[in-house]
C-alpha cells in the first residue's frame, strides 16, 4: 500500500503542476458551484442532525489518499466526519456518486482557473466571487469539506438507503490520481 500511495502522490503532483501550466487552455463550461454537487439526495442522502450521530469517523487526507481508504455505514445511520487534511496540498472530502463528483471536477477545475484554488491554499475572498445570476464559488455544501493543508472540518451525514456512493477528492487531478474511497452501505 505505501508504493501505491508513494506513486499515486507523485502521478497527482504532476498532474496537478500540469493542470495549473495549462489552465486556461482547457476550456470548459461555466457552471454553478454553489449547490452544484449535492446530486441525487434518494442516493446520496441529506445534512444529519448532531442530536442523531451514532457514530464519529476521523477522516485523514493525505498527497494522495484518504485514511480509512473505505467506509462502512448502515441505511439511515447519521455519522459525524471529523476531516484533517494532513497533507501539503489542497484536499477535499466529498460525498457523493461517481456522477456526482464528475461534475463537481469540472467546478473545480474553474476554481482553479480563476485563482480560488492553488496547490496549497484557498482564497477565499475570491470564492464569493460573482459569476453571474448571483452565483458564486463558495464551496458551502453540506455533503463536502475543502481544505487547505492542516485544516479541519466537520460534517454530519445521514445516508440514504443504498446507491454507489463514494468519498473523493476533486481538485483537479486529484481523482484521477485515485484519491477517492468507497462506502459500503449495509
Amino acid at each position: 500500500m505505501k508504493i501505491r500511495r508513494n506513486f499515486l502522490s507523485g502521478v497527482a503532483g504532476a498532474t496537478l503542476t500540469v493542470t495549473l501550466a495549462l489552465g486556461s487552455a482547457i476550456a470548459l463550461a461555466a457552471g454553478n458551484h454553489h449547490g452544484g454537487h449535492h446530486g441525487d439526495k434518494a442516493v446520496i442522502g441529506v445534512p444529519g442532525e448532531a442530536s442523531e450521530v451514532t457514530r464519529t469517523i476521523e477522516i485523514k487526507m493525505f498527497d494522495n489518499y484518504y485514511e480509512p481508504e473505505e467506509i462502512s455505514v448502515k441505511k439511515g445511520e447519521t455519522i459525524l466526519f471529523k476531516v484533517v487534511n494532513a497533507g501539503e496540498l489542497v484536499h477535499e472530502f466529498n460525498i457523493g456518486t461517481a456522477a456526482t463528483h464528475a461534475a463537481h471536477q469540472e467546478e473545480m477545475m474553474m476554481m482553479m482557473e480563476h485563482g480560488v484554488l492553488e496547490a496549497d491554499k484557498i482564497n477565499h475572498e475570491m470564492m464569493k466571487m460573482d459569476m453571474g445570476n448571483g452565483k458564486t464559488m463558495d464551496h458551502n455544501d453540506p455533503n463536502s469539506a475543502l481544505l487547505a493543508p492542516a485544516d479541519s472540518a466537520e460534517i454530519i451525514w445521514k445516508f440514504a438507503d443504498g446507491g454507489e456512493l463514494e468519498f473523493a477528492c476533486n481538485v483537479p487531478g486529484h481523482y484521477d490520481a485515485g484519491m477517492m474511497g468507497e462506502f459500503s452501505i449495509e
